[in-house]
């Protein structure tokens, strides 16, 4: 679980469940990319999933596909979360995503079969990080850059 920090505008916070359920779609999607590749289905698939990266990165993880199963089909069976979370480290993890999805098409597309599939692999393994552990690999990441630049410029300033 990652912690949350304050933004600078007022977005609303999400259920940080719903990540979790969108990083178990995607788990199931890659793995069946990788079961299937190299083949026409592999490579759909896994465009189909860049392409919800690249909605969850442009729109944010509440205005997914996956985000709206997840408010109309699972979360009305569930309590109210304990807290609500800041939708930014998210998306900066779907942006990451997007980067692996599109590093895998290129390596398919252009017959660099293993490119592709450490690509994906790589990408499974987050999914499968924050579907089973609630740890979002590119939330962190977020927050160590959202750190860095910020002691940067605090030094910078003083």
């Amino acid at each position: 679980m990652f912690s949350t920090i304050e933004s600078s505008s007022t977005r609303a916070g999400i259920d940080p469940r719903g990540p979790q359920f969108t990083a178990a779609v995607t788990a199931v999607v890659l793995v069946v990319v990788l079961v299937t590749a190299p083949s026409a289905l592999a490579t759909v698939l896994l465009a189909a999933q860049t392409a919800l990266f690249a909605l969850g990165a442009a729109r944010g993880v509440q205005r997914t596909p996956t985000a709206w199963l997840f408010r109309t089909l699972v979360r009305p069976r569930l309590e109210a979360p304990d807290e609500l979370e800041d939708p930014a480290p998210p998306r900066f993890a779907q942006t990451v995503g997007l980067a692996f999805g599109v590093l895998g098409l290129v390596g398919f597309l252009t017959g660099l079969d293993t490119l592709g599939l450490i690509a994906v692999g790589f990408a499974l393994v987050a999914a499968l990080l924050n579907a089973v552990f609630r740890f979002c690999l590119g939330c962190e990441m977020y927050l160590l850059l959202k750190r860095a630049t910020t002691t940067t410029i605090a030094t910078n300033a003083g």
